[in-house]
């Protein structure tokens, strides 16, 4: 006998504002159970310490869940200067205290040049990389340490907005893969001194911002009026930056059995958001897809419509 299949099959994105020392995992786990959800993950793991920009995918949503992992993201964090832990931030045991005098915001300035455009960094041991099939932190925490090869990634922008004697708060945006611990340790061991993560908010991922954040404390107090669906944000809004191409519903026929079409006034190159133009001139996102070398757009991930 078939296994019955648990939750509703719901779609969407809630932008959760995750809350400090709950892991992102905790938090897919939680958002599912509220919305009854058959299907839901997150778009890259902040850490328990971390709060802020978390988007939840839940069902077809999950489809897009890889272009939101992949995006830029924006972090204020407060940095300590003087004191090292063996994870680079505040929820870890002190290992090192060090010098701090003489560290001004001239210096300060002066080091985050370092720590601007494209810099390797070698990844946490406290982060969430695998290695064969282990996340690096939970073999940290049996103290064991694995060599990392250096990553290339990208800060686009780093800004000092305080500095107070031994503490310092940054405004950075970078690629994805950035970890912004080690950009704490590394700015430490710069100045002459050494340093960990205090605080650590996710202001932006991809397309989303805090203006788009929801509270669990907010979902909670929706279940109770029986309406949280309103608060899932449409799949679509994963990709809402990208280029969009108009669909006919003879073009989208053709597209949905997997044919590439010809769409006249087309980007000529690149990703591209497919919406489907319904009879009322509204638009309906359908999937994305990625302009052919010959011009034609080709699907690459479509959304399933369910009871069709």
């Amino acid at each position: 006998m078939a296994r019955r299949r648990r939750g509703r099959d719901v779609s969407g994105i809630v932008v959760l504002d995750k809350p400090q020392g709950m892991s992102s995992n905790e938090a897919v786990q939680k958002a599912k159970r509220l919305f009854n959800a058959r299907k839901v993950g997150h778009t890259g793991a902040l850490d328990p310490l971390a709060t802020g920009v978390l988007p939840l995918c839940f069902g077809e949503a999950t489809k897009f869940s890889q272009y939101l992992l992949s995006s830029d993201k924006k972090y204020w964090v407060r940095i300590r200067l003087g004191v090292a832990t063996d994870s680079g931030d505040a929820d870890g045991q002190v290992i090192r205290e060090c010098p701090v005098e003489g560290i001004d915001a001239n210096k300060v300035e002066d080091a985050l040049r370092f720590f601007r455009g494209e810099i390797e960094q070698v990844p946490s041991m406290f982060s969430a990389i695998k290695h064969q099939g282990q996340p690096l932190y939970k073999l940290a925490r049996q103290g064991i340490e694995i060599e990392r090869e250096a990553r290339r990634v990208t800060v686009f922008s780093n800004e000092l907005e305080s500095f107070d004697g031994d503490s310092l708060t940054l405004s950075i945006h970078c690629s994805k893969g950035t970890y912004v611990r080690t950009i704490a340790e590394e700015l430490g061991e710069v100045l002459g001194s050494c340093a960990h993560v205090v605080e650590l908010r996710r202001l932006a991922a991809g397309p989303y911002t805090e203006d788009d954040l929801v509270t669990f404390e907010t979902l909670e107090a929706a279940l109770e009026q029986g309406s949280l669906d309103p608060f899932l944000l449409p799949v679509g809004s994963a990709v809402r930056e990208w280029p969009e191409v108009r669909l006919t519903d003879n073009t989208a026929y053709y597209l949905r059995q997997g044919q590439p079409v010809i769409v006249p006034h087309a980007p000529t190159s690149g990703w591209v958001r497919l919406s489907e133009v319904e009879e009322d001139d509204t638009t309906r996102f359908i999937g994305v897809g990625e302009v052919l070398d010959d011009g034609r757009v080709a699907p690459r991930r479509l959304v399933v419509e369910h009871g069709k």
